[in-house]
């Protein structure tokens, strides 16, 4: 397939990035500083340097891909719309470029179904109160754009995110893990690549955890 990465630069992208040419796909990374492309130059990567912020700039790194995949994600605890913008511009963009299959990273805070009654009630409710609050605003409300858009979206939605090395992990298909404390990049990345072609993630939540 050919693949069109946002957010490439950073620990979910990069891994995505890897294994995406690993698995033989052809990939688009969609970069603001090419400088910090932590993955190897490889013959399927093209490294491309635009701003996500931007649509009219990322529309034509979106021609002719067979699929988008955004990581870009919030840094920090503090008030933030990294999400939302990024969202924004990426479907308008891909609008603009006749684009139609959108990946998405979320995070399991946006969501409560399928967890257990500990994780449901007492903890993330006062997490969201609390330091997760601006994150999962944020990922909440690129979760609406993306629902309400007519593209072929997957959003998937890992809890704690980790640089451990991969070591197999989990999903869950419209909610979350019970026990999904975290996940390493790593296998969240594996997780993402393997799906990629799966028709029946259309249109759903994907919960991952290990």
């Amino acid at each position: 397939m050919n693949i069109t990465v946002f957010g490439a630069t950073g620990g979910t992208g990069t891994a995505f990035v890897e294994q995406a040419l690993t698995a033989g796909h052809e990939v688009t990374a969609v970069v603001r500083d090419p400088a910090r492309m932590k993955a190897a130059p490889h013959p399927r990567l093209r490294v491309v340097t635009a701003d996500v912020m931007d649509p009219a700039s990322i529309a034509p790194a979106l021609a002719g891909t067979d699929a988008a995949v955004n990581t870009v994600g919030p840094h920090g605890l503090g008030p933030t719309t990294i999400q939302r913008d990024s969202v924004r511009s990426i479907l308008q963009a891909m609008h603009q470029a006749g684009a139609r299959r959108l990946l998405h990273v979320s995070g399991s805070s946006t969501a409560d179904d399928g967890e257990s009654w500990y994780m449901r009630f007492p903890v993330k409710p006062l997490a969201r109160a609390t330091f997760l609050g601006n994150s999962s605003t944020d990922m909440r409300g690129a979760e609406s754009l993306i629902r309400a858009s007519d593209v072929e979206w997957t959003i998937f939605r890992p809890p704690a995110l980790n640089s451990k090395p991969a070591r197999g992990y989990r999903t869950a298909i419209d909610r979350n893990l019970p026990h999904g404390f975290s996940v390493s990049r790593a296998d969240l990345a594996a997780c993402t690549v393997a799906m990629l072609p799966d028709p029946a993630i259309v249109r759903h939540h994907v919960g991952v955890a290990n």
